[in-house]
């Protein structure tokens, strides 16, 4: 390299570049947040309306004519739309934050099915294991 030639750090530093968050509509910050577009956010409203809106006919026009069918064809577009809103809303993905709002929302969703699953099993089988006379004697207390 000769004398009267700038590194190229230096030529980088010169030209502004590597200072500070830059400014050129990549939709990310300095801190590597992705910020959505209106676009973003209208398809996100939409796939919502409409999320909730054939739950709420299924219910209302009653077309499956087994509630338990329908209950859980509800809780499957609720699913759906959990996953709608933390990608349109909150901006939820593998690159954000280093991965690690992902990990975490892993995590809580263990933790959530562990805690669920364990509270319907221990209720189920205090059920199944009361006494054969206990349900008419709180019948009458």
């Amino acid at each position: 390299m000769s004398a009267n030639a700038p590194s190229t750090k230096h030529a980088a530093l010169a030209d502004g570049a590597g200072q500070g968050p830059s400014h050129d509509h990549g939709h990310l910050d300095g801190h590597g947040h992705d910020h959505g577009t209106m676009g973003g956010y209208v398809t996100g409203f939409v796939l919502s309306v409409i999320l909730t809106a054939i739950p709420f006919w299924l219910v209302m026009a009653n077309p499956l004519q087994d509630n338990a069918l329908t209950g859980l064809v509800i809780m499957g577009f609720a699913a759906v739309q959990i996953v709608v809103h933390m990608i349109y809303f909150l901006h939820m993905n593998g690159k954000s934050e280093g991965g690690w709002t992902m990990t975490a929302l892993v995590f809580t969703v263990v933790v959530v099915v562990i805690v669920l699953a364990g509270s319907l099993w221990v209720m189920y089988h205090m059920n199944t294991s009361m006494m054969p006379g206990m349900m008419q004697m709180q019948d009458m207390g």
